[in-house]
């Protein structure tokens, strides 16, 4: 069986994903109640943690906004 190899994860989404974690943690937040917040599915905030998601600008300003922060505190810069 050949093996398949693993994408790199690129180092931006790794950063932006340990920000989200972070700020969700600081809340106390299960990735389900910020799911629900964001009227996300929880799959999608479960692949943005785990840097395999690439969000767009919109829904980055509904995360920031389940997550009771500005979009800045979140952007990985």
């Amino acid at each position: 069986m050949p093996q398949v190899k693993k994408k790199a994860k690129n180092p931006i989404l790794i950063e932006f994903a340990t920000k989200i974690r972070q700020r969700r943690h600081i809340l106390s937040l299960t990735q389900e109640q910020v799911a629900e917040r964001a009227n996300f599915h929880v799959n999608f905030i479960g692949g943005i943690e785990r840097a395999e998601r690439n969000p767009s600008l919109t829904s980055l300003i509904t995360l920031a906004n389940a997550l009771n922060c500005s979009i800045i505190e979140i952007l990985p810069i």
